[in-house]
């Protein structure tokens, strides 16, 4: 069963991200307190605007990049390090992607997945560690908007279908 392993936010563009057990996910705005919610992300103010309520990133796309990387002899990443808010467990990173576009639940709230969060250079750049761009190509997770307030925790399952 897919199910949320991790929740992270920094209250600021460039910080550590934190581990929290429970989140409060607010419609149009994010996670409460999470930089993108509170306008600060370091892409906050990119045109055209896109929705970053909530980024999702597998555990299984993290640990595909992570044994690239030791064949490649570079530090791995640990789950705060991808910048990505919600980890999930028991789904893979291209069963993730195939959410963009569709709406799916994460516990009983509704959400919508918007695009595929295309890994870049900041997680690198902050962590000091080379090659996040390449090692999670196509695992880099996806964003997704928030349809229904509500808090969300760690175990909380990810489904399509509530009623699954």
């Amino acid at each position: 069963m897919a199910k949320i392993s991790g929740i992270f936010v920094a209250s600021l563009a460039g910080e550590a991200m934190r581990h929290k057990n429970d989140v409060k996910i607010i419609p149009g705005v994010g996670i409460e307190g999470d930089r993108y919610a509170l306008g600060l992300g370091a892409y906050s103010k990119i045109l055209p605007a896109k929705s970053r309520d909530i980024s999702l990133i597998t555990r299984d796309g993290i640990d595909v990049a992570n044994q690239v990387l030791k064949r490649l002899g570079l530090d791995y990443f640990f789950d705060f390090e991808t910048r990505r808010n919600i980890v999930i467990e028991g789904l893979s990173a291209p069963d993730l992607n195939s959410l963009v576009g569709k709406e799916f639940y994460l516990g009983k709230h509704k959400l919508r997945g918007t695009e595929l969060c295309a890994p870049c250079e900041r997680p690198s750049k902050l962590t000091k560690k080379k090659s996040f761009l390449e090692a999670f190509e196509d695992r880099g997770g996806i964003r997704a908007q928030i349809l229904e307030a509500g808090h969300i925790q760690i175990g909380d399952p990810l489904k399509e279908d509530l009623s699954a």
